[in-house]
Formats: structure tokens, sequence, C-alpha cells
């Protein structure tokens, strides 16, 4: 029995001598995520960094929201100025078209324009040389043409121009080659310009051209599409109409009111 005691003594005080140095060693927790866990180390390090990419494109993302805020008041202020400029020039254009037709028709101008414009200072009825012919029974028109165009033209001289514009529109719908077509085509123009509509004016003056070259109503025609073009803001084509009724119809009123206009706006 004592040999054997001496061996299980032996080998348990190596174990109690070895038992201190596995004490020692540092415990290792583990750093992945385990079956079980929730997350490790790593997991957790990989979680923050992208919420902190995230806040910083959040930070950039408003950043510039607020410099497209400020980019569109800017257009906006840049936007409202242009067109106080717009209306101001406008306004300056019709201001001096007014005061040469009331200057031609206190000169004794004959055009039919000249007396329409200063119908606007004194408040008396326009005249129209083609409606006096038409109610005189001149001018080849048929009677049905004339007594609408009269009927037309009446309510221009009783100043009801929303209701002259319909019909002068419907009269040159019902007689779009008569003799006084240009004429209405003509006055459509004047109408649509005072209402500052002046896309339809312009179509309405470029069919007198276009379509009846050998209308008396021509050279005013040219005269005020050269007028509408400086509203519209394009001076080097009203520059260029104006030129044209001086050197084609040099002996015409609307000739003279031409040179007048480019003369006093400085061309």
């Amino acid at each position: 029995m004592r040999p054997r005691l001496r061996i299980w003594t032996a080998a348990g005080a190596l174990s109690l001598l070895a038992t201190p140095a596995l004490a020692q060693q540092p415990v290792v927790e583990e750093l992945t995520a385990g079956a079980g866990n929730s997350g490790g180390f790593y997991d957790q390090t990989a979680t923050r960094e992208p919420a902190g990419g995230q806040l910083e494109m959040f930070n950039e993302m408003q950043r510039n929201q607020q410099q497209l805020r400020q980019l569109r008041g800017q257009v906006e202020e840049l936007r409202y100025q242009l067109e106080q400029l717009k209306r101001q020039t406008r306004q300056q254009y019709m201001d001096l078209e007014d005061r040469l037709a009331s200057g031609a028709a206190a000169g004794g101008g004959t055009s039919a324009q000249a007396g329409a414009d200063s119908a606007a200072e004194d408040g008396s009825p326009p005249v129209d040389e083609a409606a006096a012919a038409a109610a005189s029974g001149q001018g080849g028109a048929d009677a049905g043409a004339r007594s609408d165009y009269q009927a037309a033209f009446a309510k221009v001289q009783a100043r009801e121009f929303g209701a002259a514009t319909q019909a002068f529109e419907a009269f040159v719908k019902a007689h779009p080659d008569a003799q006084l077509t240009a004429n209405a085509h003509y006055w459509l123009g004047e109408l649509h310009s005072a209402d500052d509509e002046l896309e339809a004016a312009d179509a309405a003056f470029q069919r007198v051209l276009d379509d009846f070259p050998d209308s008396n109503k021509v050279p005013d025609a040219l005269y005020k599409l050269g007028l509408l073009k400086a509203r519209q803001g394009e001076p080097e084509a009203s520059q260029v109409l104006l030129e044209r009724v001086e050197e084609q119809y040099p002996d015409s009123s609307a000739a003279s009111l031409a040179a007048d206009f480019q003369r006093q706006s400085g061309n």
C-alpha cells in the first residue's frame, strides 16, 4: 500500500503546483458575436461607424438645402426686378407713343391711327377712313361686309373695346377676303395692344403685312408693329420696321410718326 500512496501524493503535488500558474493566465473574452449573443465588440463598432457617416450625410444635405433656399430667394428677387424694369420700359414707350400721336393729330395728321390715339387723350371717338367710305357706300365692299364692319367699328367709337374685339374677330372669320378685312385685322391689333396682349397684337399687325400687302393700312401696321417690338424688348427689330415705313412710305403720316419716335428714343 505504501508505494501507491507515494505515487498519488506525487501526482497531487504536481496538480497543486500547476493550479496557481493557470490562475495567473489572463481571461480572454470573445470579441465576436457568439451563438445567442446580441453582438460583440466588432459588431458594435461597425454599427457606430455607419451611424456617424449617416449623420455627416444628413448635415451635408441640410447645408445644401439651405444654400438652395438662398439661391431661390435671389432668383425670385432678380425676377421681380426684371418684371419691374419691363413694366417701366413698356410704360415709357407707351407714353412716348401717345405724345407723338397726339402731336401728329394736333398738327393735322390724317392717319387713322393718329385719330384713334388722340381719342384716348380728349375723349373724342376715333375715325377710320375705311369706315367713312363704307358708310357712304364707297370702297366696293359688299353690303353685308360694310354693315358688319360699321357695327364693329361703332363699338370702338363707343369705347366698348371688349365687344369691339369680339365683333372684329367675327368679321374676319365671316369675311376673310373682303376689302375691309385688312382694316379689321389692323383694329384687332390696336385693341389687343391696348389690352396689353402683345403677342395677339403682333399677330394681327403681321397679318395685315402678310395677307394684304396692297392695303392702305400697311404703313400704319408697320409703324404700330415697330412700336410693339420696342415694347417687347426687341429694339433692333423695332428700328428695322420703323425705317421700313420711312423708306417705303415716305409721304405717309406713319412715316412721320416713325421718324419722330426714333428721334426721341435716340435711334
